[in-house]
């Protein structure tokens, strides 16, 4: 009798890659794989790659060497976004068997049955442009929160980003496959759907098995929140221009989505903003904040911001520090800006000094840190509903309010998976 196969999986970047890392899981699990965990020895090796920093380039190769070192006789499959990007580079690691691409990553039940341990960088893979479908993804493990991808690639064509390059055009699921999928998660437990996607205020554009597709997100938004049994929404990420008016008055007076957004800005500035190529002005981002915190003075707000673009003057990092200080906002995801291959902004003068972004990056994580502090403690004393995980880590339980205020006490069962009313 053969000895059943063993997989391991590691996931680098954002929630998008945990939502297909997932769903590779379950495919290769129904093809009679046993996963493990990545730190034990398995048969095969996955690594789901990012490539929006170069740390993430490098991560992926000290992974492979890692699996080398303890595994040597072991598969290492790579794919991803880097995969995409950069397939030939990856294939020339030591170590790693095969390589693919945007289009055949949910293949790799079939790319394994042919793999043997002989075949040593081998890759699969096509031009982004003729990536076409969507597969719908979702994370789900001991985790009370999953994250459904229901959409992926992105039109635009911001002059720092790889994204377009690495996913191809913008492409959704259709509004009754959500749902549908949103009710099996219900089925299983599930009580809140983080909705994720590259660009997830273009939902509808390319939906699949559609021709000429009318839905858009906020026909998504309004859709889901008729489905029984999940009782919180959070949107992931969406960008200022997409989120329209109506989608913040809906969520205002919403059950089920959380009063909670992400907003990128990248820069307060608005020099820097056209110099990214952003399809926005700071004037919109304001008009956005003001009416979040208009219609719910409570709701948490996220932004993205990224340091050291190039032509970021003191004076226009200054400008960037002064607005987000003036901002009725939350926390600060703060990105170091990195030069990518094949964009725009790696040929533009002005760079500014490595060490000098670093600092930046500093200044605006003190800034988030503060931002956060004082959100929070707005809230101490407040009663507000909080959903805990059923994940124990050393005695304590976690979990987060309506408003996305992290919460941590000594782990109870009883309350794994239940929304609680607790006192912040």
């Amino acid at each position: 009798m053969q000895k059943q196969k063993t997989v391991a999986f590691h996931t680098l970047g954002c929630k998008l890659n945990y939502s297909e890392t997932s769903t590779l899981s379950r495919m290769l699990e129904v093809e009679g794989f046993e996963k493990k965990d990545f730190a034990d020895i398995a048969d095969v090796y996955v690594i789901n790659t990012c490539s929006v920093t170069d740390n993430a380039d490098k991560e992926c190769r000290q992974l492979v060497r890692r699996i080398n070192r303890k595994a040597p006789e072991s598969l290492v499959v790579i794919t991803g976004c880097y995969a995409q990007l950069k397939p030939k580079e990856i294939a020339e690691i030591p170590g790693v068997n095969l390589v693919l691409g945007a289009a055949e990553k949910f293949n790799i039940a079939a790319h394994l049955r042919e793999l043997t341990p002989n075949d040593s960088g081998k890759i699969s893979s096509c031009d982004i442009e003729d990536v076409s479908g969507f597969t719908a993804s979702f994370s789900v493990s001991d985790r009370t929160r999953t994250f459904l991808k229901v959409q992926d690639g992105c039109n635009y064509n911001c002059s720092f980003c790889t994204i377009p390059m690495a996913r191809g055009k913008s492409r959704s699921d259709t509004v009754a496959n959500v749902v549908a999928t949103a009710t099996d998660l219900a089925g299983k437990g599930v009580k809140e759907i983080v909705l994720t996607g590259v660009n997830l205020g273009d939902f509808g554009r390319g939906a699949a098995g559609a021709k000429n597709y009318q839905e858009t997100f906020f026909d998504l938004v309004k859709a889901l929140e008729n489905v029984e049994g999940i009782q919180r929404y959070r949107i992931s990420s969406i960008e200022p221009n997409l989120l329209t008016n109506e989608i913040i008055e809906f969520v205002a007076n919403s059950n089920k989505f959380m009063p909670h957004f992400h907003i990128p800005l990248q820069s307060g500035s608005d020099t820097i903003l056209g110099l990214m190529r952003r399809r926005y002005k700071r004037e919109i981002y304001t008009e956005r904040v003001n009416l979040i915190k208009t219609l719910m003075p409570h709701c948490a707000i996220g932004v993205d911001v990224i340091v050291g673009f190039p032509g970021e003057t003191e004076e226009y990092f200054k400008e960037t520090f002064d607005y987000l200080h003036s901002l009725d906002i939350s926390y600060l995801h703060v990105f170091t800006y990195s030069e990518r291959d094949n964009t725009l902004a790696v040929e533009m003068d002005n760079v500014v000094p490595v060490n000098v972004r670093n600092d930046r990056n500093k200044t605006l994580r003190n800034l988030s840190y503060m931002k956060q502090q004082y959100f929070n403690n707005k809230f101490t004393g407040q009663t507000r509903k909080v959903l805990f995980e059923d994940a124990e880590k050393s005695g304590m339980m976690e979990g987060y309010t309506d408003n996305y205020i992290r919460i941590t006490t000594p782990y109870r069962k009883e309350w794994a998976n239940e929304i609680v009313y607790w006192v912040v």
